[in-house]
């Protein structure tokens, strides 16, 4: 930050990218907290922004089983679970969600096998690596591994690979706040635009608008584009980009 505008981005190493804008793909407490310089944005903003409510985070559970004996015309690939139908669909752990990709594309498993992503909403707060980890992990997969089990009832004794992800491994992977999936911004509030109070700083991804899942997070790139560039700048790059397949004969 100089001349209290963003001018670039600082890497870990100490080398320094400048440019006339800068677009965070962080998250908006990674953003806040970690990457803007401490008074380059006000207290209030800050606070605002980091008071922003996260979703849950996830138990995941990936998969390799013998698939001799399934009826594929039967398994199907995706499967929703709801495990107490007497409780709430919110509550985590009672929602399981299955895929099984291998259905459709057999080479994404050995010949004669399955591969399996199964996967529900689990709190972040709680879990710490160090003693008891592996167990704990092993704890909250049984919700999964009690989901599948109604797809595929023998899936305990097909499994020959396992591995379970907590939000631990959400958070470390894919470098996520607390392993959420995203802002978990209600109805009717909004989630906040790309602009920010910094200058030439300006957000993308999936805590700000229109929302969370690719989808949005794509979005929000093209909302930004069209914050920064003006109409007529659009058109003059679509006829670019026309002429291109034009002349690529497309």
């Amino acid at each position: 930050v100089e001349g209290g505008a963003a001018v670039g981005v600082k890497l870990r190493g100490g080398k320094e990218v400048r440019a006339p804008v800068v677009l965070s793909n962080a998250s908006v407490w990674d953003t806040y907290s970690k990457l803007i310089p401490p008074g380059a944005v006000s207290q209030k903003e800050k606070e605002d922004a980091m008071g922003i409510p996260s979703s849950e985070s996830f138990m995941h559970l990936h998969l390799g089983i013998k698939g001799d004996g399934l009826d594929l015309a039967t398994l199907g690939g995706h499967h929703v679970v709801v495990r107490n139908e007497n409780r709430p669909i919110s509550e985590p752990g009672n929602v399981c969600m299955i895929s099984i990709a291998s259905v459709w594309e057999p080479g994404m498993a050995p010949e004669g096998h399955h591969c399996i992503h199964a996967y529900t909403m689990e709190p972040f707060e709680g879990w710490e690596r160090g003693p008891g980890y592996e167990d704990l992990k092993t704890a909250k997969a049984e919700k999964l591994y009690e989901a599948l089990e109604r797809v595929i009832p023998d899936i305990r004794q097909r499994v020959v690979l396992e591995m379970v992800g907590s939000p631990l491994t959400h958070q470390l992977w894919n470098r996520r706040y607390k392993g959420t999936y995203g802002a978990a911004i209600r109805a009717p509030d909004m989630f906040p635009g790309p602009a920010t109070g910094l200058p030439g700083l300006y957000r993308v991804g999936d805590s700000c608008a229109p929302g969370v899942g690719l989808p949005a997070a794509a979005s929000s790139g093209v909302i930004t584009a069209n914050t920064l560039v003006g109409i007529q700048e659009h058109f003059g790059l679509m006829d670019k980009v026309d002429a291109i397949a034009a002349a690529a004969g497309r």
